[in-house]
């Protein structure tokens, strides 16, 4: 009977560090798909906000230049 109960307690903890070990696995696999999602989705969005920068310095580029005729920078009146 002791035999039995250390062969049973011997493949309790066998199975329970597999277990283990394949949960780990699964939640490090599913941070390393989350780390790259939110890298993807940050760098989408700075790209976006550069855009939009230059788009905007652009419009005040072409803005200032079709605004004023002087050197100066004096605006027509």
């Amino acid at each position: 009977m002791k035999k039995l109960f250390v062969s049973f307690a011997a493949l309790a903890l066998v199975f329970s560090i597999y277990s283990c070990r394949e949960t780990t696995e699964e939640k490090a696999e599913d941070a390393v798909e989350a780390a790259a999602q939110d890298t993807e989705n940050n760098l989408e969005a700075a790209g976006d906000a550069a855009e939009n920068a230059a788009n905007e310095a652009g419009e005040e580029i072409n803005e200032e230049i079709n605004d004023t005729d002087d050197v100066n920078g004096e605006d027509d009146v």
